[in-house]
C-alpha cells in the first residue's frame, strides 16, 4: 500500500472500475431511454398517420372477428384498418349504431344498427363539414331524379335504369322494408344528394369512399370525374385538357395530397390544382368548405347560363385561389374571357333558341310533351350536351372544348339542324331569329371586303411558308 493512501480507502485501480461500471450502466439506461422514447415515437406516428396501428374496442372486435369468419366485407374491413378512424377507435359500432325508432334500424347480433351511414351520422363528428355539405346544391341532386325535368329517364328511357343511372350520381331516396332492410329499387346508392331514410340529404361516401375515408382519394380528380364527366357535363376531360391538368398529372407525386388541411395550401404546400383545390379546399386567407358553390359564379347547366345569388362574393373567393399561383393581371383577363364567352352563347344561341321554342309551343306548332318531336332532341343536344361542353370549357381553360366540341358543334347544330327545323314549323319564327345580332352573315353572306381580308391573310402566310418561315 501507497504511504499516501489513507487507510480504508480504495485504490486508483479501484477507483477505475468503479467509474467503468458507472458509466456502463449510464450508457444502458441512456440506450434504454432512447429506444422507449423510439417506440413510443413510432406508436404515435402509426397512430397517427395511416391507420397501422388501429384501436379495435371490444364491441368492434367482435364484429370484425364475426365478419372475418364468415368472409363478409372483408376488404371493407381492411380498408377501414388503413383509415384515419382506425387508430383512434372510430369503428363499426361508432357509425352503423341506431337509436330506437330510426326507420331502418334492425337488431343484429344484439345490437341495434343500420346500414345507411348518413351525414346526420357523421355530424357527430364533423358538424361544420356536414352543415356545409347539406346547405350545398349537391346535397339537392336527388330532386332532379322524380321531377319532370328527368322526364327522359323516367319516362323514354324507362324508370329501371333510374337508380343505375341518373340516381348513381344524383342520389336516391331511399325506402326502407320490413326490420329495416333497404328496398332493392333504391339501394345500393352512392348519389351525392341521396334522401336518407332519417331526412338527411346526401352522403359523405360520394366523395370519401367507405371504409377509408381518404383525404387524398377525396382530392383526386377522378373523385369528382365519376359524376362530372360525358357528353353533357365534361368537366374531368376538360380539366385534364387544361395546363391545370396537365401539370397536375407530371407532378402527382408532389401533390401532398393526404396532407391534412391546414398545410395543403396551394402556392404554398403545393403548386398544381385539383377541383378540390378551386371549389372546396383551404388557402391561407380561406377556411376548406363543404358547399361546392361557394366560389362559384355562373350556373352552367341550364339553357341558359345565369349569375347566381351574391355572385360578387363568390367570385371574390375563387379570384382569391387563384392569386395564390396566379398574377392578379392574369386572374382578372382569366374571368373577363370566360365571362365574354358565356354571354357570347347566352346571346347568340341559349336565349334565341329558348325563345324560338317557347313561341312553336304558343303558336301549337309542337305539343307540351318532351321528345316526342325530332325539334325537341335537336334542341335538347344543342344546350345540354353541345352548350354545355362549350362553357365548361370556358371555364376550365380548355382550348378544344370551347371551340371543336363546343361552339363549333353548337353552331352546326344550331344552323343546320335546328334552323330548318325551325323554319319547317314557322317561316317567321326563323327570320325573326336570323335577323338578330350574329346571324344576318346567312342573309346576307359574305361583303367584299371582308372575302379581301381574308384571301390576303392567307396569301401572306404562303408567302411566309415560301420565304421559309
Amino acid at each position: 500500500m501507497s504511504e499516501d493512501t489513507a487507510a480504508g480507502e480504495p485504490s486508483a485501480a479501484g477507483n477505475g472500475t468503479l467509474n467503468f461500471h458507472r458509466y456502463m450502466i449510464g450508457g444502458l439506461c441512456l440506450v434504454l431511454f432512447l429506444a422507449l422514447t423510439g417506440v413510443g415515437y413510432i406508436e404515435i406516428e402509426e397512430r397517427r398517420g395511416g391507420g397501422l396501428r388501429p384501436f379495435i374496442s371490444a364491441e368492434n372486435k367482435q364484429c370484425i372477428d364475426c365478419h372475418m369468419a364468415k368472409d363478409v366485407s372483408v376488404g371493407g374491413i381492411n380498408d377501414w384498418r388503413v383509415s384515419r378512424h382506425a387508430p383512434k377507435g372510430i369503428g363499426c359500432v361508432e357509425c352503423h349504431r341506431a337509436e330506437q325508432g330510426d326507420a331502418d334500424a334492425y337488431m343484429h347480433e344484439g345490437t341495434l344498427i343500420a346500414t345507411l351511414v348518413t351525414p346526420k351520422d357523421c355530424m357527430r363528428c364533423h358538424e361544420k363539414e356536414a352543415k356545409e355539405f347539406m346547405r350545398s346544391h349537391h346535397a339537392k341532386g336527388a330532386q332532379f331524379t322524380g321531377s319532370l325535368d328527368n322526364f327522359l329517364g323516367n319516362v323514354v328511357e324507362g324508370p329501371e335504369i333510374v337508380t343505375t343511372g341518373c340516381a348513381g350520381c344524383h342520389g336516391s331516396i331511399v325506402k326502407v322494408m320490413e326490420k329495416g332492410k333497404l328496398h332493392p329499387a333504391t339501394w345500393p346508392n352512392s348519389g351525392i344528394g341521396r334522401v336518407n331514410p332519417d331526412g338527411s340529404k346526401g352522403t359523405c361516401a360520394a366523395c370519401h369512399a367507405r371504409h377509408s375515408f381518404s383525404i387524398a382519394q377525396a382530392r383526386q380528380p377522378e373523385s369528382c370525374g365519376r359524376c362530372h364527366m360525358g357528353p353533357d357535363h365534361p368537366q374531368i376531360e376538360a380539366y385534364y385538357e387544361s395546363k391545370h391538368g396537365v401539370m397536375f398529372t407530371a407532378n402527382k407525386e408532389k401533390m401532398k395530397l393526404a396532407d391534412p388541411s391546414e398545410k395543403w395550401h396551394p402556392g404554398k404546400d403545393y403548386l398544381y390544382p385539383t377541383c378540390a383545390t378551386c371549389h372546396m379546399s383551404a388557402t391561407t386567407t380561406q377556411e376548406v368548405t363543404h358547399d361546392v358553390g361557394d366560389r362559384i359564379t355562373w350556373t352552367l347547366r341550364p339553357v341558359i347560363s345565369t349569375r347566381l345569388e351574391n355572385y360578387e362574393a363568390r367570385r371574390k373567393a375563387m379570384r382569391q385561389v387563384c392569386s395564390s399561383c396566379h398574377s392578379e393581371q392574369i386572374v382578372e383577363r382569366f374571368f373577363t374571357q370566360m365571362d365574354q364567352g358565356i354571354t357570347l352563347y347566352n346571346d347568340k344561341f341559349g336565349k334565341p333558341a329558348k325563345a324560338a321554342m317557347d313561341k312553336l309551343l304558343a303558336m301549337k306548332k309542337i305539343t307540351p310533351t318532351p321528345y316526342d318531336e325530332k325539334i325537341d332532341w335537336v334542341f335538347y343536344e344543342l344546350w345540354h350536351h353541345e352548350g354545355r361542353r362549350a362553357r365548361h370549357g370556358l371555364s376550365k381553360v380548355a382550348p378544344d372544348f370551347v371551340h371543336w366540341q363546343g361552339f363549333y358543334e353548337v353552331a352546326k347544330t344550331f344552323y343546320t339542324k335546328f334552323l330548318p327545323l325551325v323554319r319547317e314549323l314557322s317561316p317567321a319564327v326563323a327570320d325573326e331569329l336570323l335577323a338578330k345580332e350574329g346571324h344576318q352573315w346567312m342573309q346576307r353572306g359574305m361583303s367584299k371586303e371582308e372575302i379581301a381580308q381574308m384571301l390576303e391573310f392567307y396569301e401572306k402566310e404562303m408567302q411566309g411558308k415560301r420565304g421559309g418561315g
